[in-house]
Formats: C-alpha cells, structure tokens, sequence
C-alpha cells in the first residue's frame, strides 16, 4: 500500500465523513425502541425454551418425581 502523508489522511477523512448520512433523532428513537423491544421478545422467547429443557432433562433424569 503506498504510504500518504498526515494532511492528505487528515483531508481524506474530512472527504469520507462529509459523505456519511446521519439519522435523524425521530429513526435514531425507534431504531433504539425497536431495539428494547427484540431484546425483551428475545429474552422472553430463551426463558421459554430454557423452562423447557429444564423440564425434559428432570424429566428424563427421573428428577421430577
């Protein structure tokens, strides 16, 4: 790779940030909303299936009784 000097990284950056698109702060609050939300739906949905195979395992291993 050929080596650039500090000022053309530096305007190389100033170049590649101007072309960023930000969020607005309405997409940027229900982005991080719709994040809440998967992460109680995900955590729910893992307690489930953990109740699950707690059972099958007592189950099978003749804990349960």
């Amino acid at each position: 790779m050929a080596k650039t000097n500090p000022f053309e990284f530096l305007q190389q950056v100033r170049s590649e940030g101007a072309k960023v698109t930000w969020p607005t702060r309405k997409e940027t609050m229900i982005t991080t909303l719709m994040v809440f939300v998967m992460v109680v739906v995900a955590s729910i949905f893992f307690l489930v299936i953990d109740q699950v195979v707690r059972l099958g395992v007592s189950y099978v291993l003749g804990l349960g009784s």
